[in-house]
């Protein structure tokens, strides 16, 4: 093999390169010996840099390549995420090591993201992701977990992973009566939405009966206060319900469960998994046939006692945009219901973005 030594310069930077090129000279069985800087930059590029050495004519064309594949590679690297010196990996080891490491879930290639397993008194388990700069501990990393507040961390240049870890621990503890009050919510009811809650949901759609449901809303710095409530359903349902919700919200006691609250105030009882499947309140939207559309559930039903077809906004939406009947103002659409041909409003549908 011959072997040619290159020297790229890039924004005040120097790289080294060793070519080794067969006896035949062809670049497409030419292997490439480079500095660990280097090699750390291309890492996401190596399929790009073996494609030109298939295809470069010369060693001189190669090269002009390789230095515009750096470019970008050193435009889209931050200075945040310059490779770190030696003793940024030696001091990070050793405060894994005090952190504990049945508490390592995981940390990636560059040793810039952890994340840490964290327990709550009430055994849920919990994960902190952390990204590190590059000179650690003199900048403050960058954390984020599944909470229904904004996580707040305090760190100076001698705070540790550990402090760190103290820190999210005493946050989990400050949110233990809101996750408890959520938990007996999908423990003892039918939840309908959302499908699969994270720690970070405040909101919970309760099944009280077939196309009635109650959307409450939980204060996860005051969990065991009235939440905001919504009930959803026909008119002639739901009306009843809100008036004994109006009515006997002066009986709400702080000291009982936001369950058992919820039953007094509105004076059910709540289906559960004991009592019902959850296939009964699974009704299909009249228009579409399917349950879930994307991440919505039927949640217009028809007003007349008689019909109480379930709808999706969407489906109902267009359905009655299309109709040369309906009639529109504001942002509500007036129509006919596809079923019994009844009254029907609904909202018009949000636009994603």
């Amino acid at each position: 093999m011959k072997g040619t030594i290159e020297r790229l310069q890039l924004k005040e930077r120097d790289f080294r390169i060793r070519i080794l090129l067969p006896p035949d000279l062809q670049l497409k069985r030419a292997r490439l010996h480079c500095c660990w800087q280097l090699k750390h930059l291309l890492r996401e590029y190596e399929h790009i840099v073996k494609q030109r050495l298939q295809q470069s004519v010369d060693l001189g064309g190669f090269i002009l390549e390789l230095k515009t594949v750096l470019e970008v590679a050193l435009n889209r690297c931050p200075e945040g995420r310059s490779v770190p010196p030696p003793r940024y990996y030696s001091q990070l080891i050793s405060e894994m090591e005090i952190v504990g490491w049945d508490k390592m879930l995981s940390i990636d290639m560059d040793f810039q993201t952890l994340k840490l397993r964290a327990e709550d008194s009430s055994g849920r388990q919990h994960t902190l992701t952390v990204k590190l700069k590059s000179k650690h501990p003199a900048e403050a990393p960058d954390c984020s977990a599944d909470l229904p507040v904004p996580l707040t961390i305090t760190w100076t240049p001698q705070s540790t992973l550990e402090q760190l870890h103290s820190q999210f621990l005493l946050v989990l503890e400050s949110l233990t009566d809101f996750w408890d009050v959520l938990d007996e919510i999908d423990g003892k009811t039918w939840v309908l939405e959302p499908e699969k809650p994270s720690r970070s949901d405040t909101m919970r759609r309760i099944a009280i009966g077939n196309n009635v449901s109650i959307k409450v809303e939980v204060d996860p710095r005051h969990p065991q206060m009235l939440p905001e409530c919504c009930l959803l359903g026909a008119d002639h349902v739901v009306t009843p319900l809100r008036n004994k919700l109006n009515a006997n919200m002066h009986m709400w006691n702080p000291d009982s469960s936001v369950l058992n609250n919820l039953r007094d105030v509105l004076e059910i009882e709540f289906p559960s998994p004991a009592t019902h499947e959850k296939s009964s309140f699974n009704v299909e939207c009249g228009i579409c046939y399917s349950y879930r559309l994307e991440d919505a559930i039927p949640d217009q039903v028809c007003n007349d006692p008689r019909c109480g077809q379930p709808f999706h906004q969407a489906c109902l939406y267009e359905w009655l945009r299309a109709l040369p009947s309906s009639r529109q103002s504001f942002n509500l659409v007036f129509g006919e219901c596809p079923y019994c041909s009844k009254p029907i409003t609904v909202k018009m549908a949000t636009q994603k973005t």
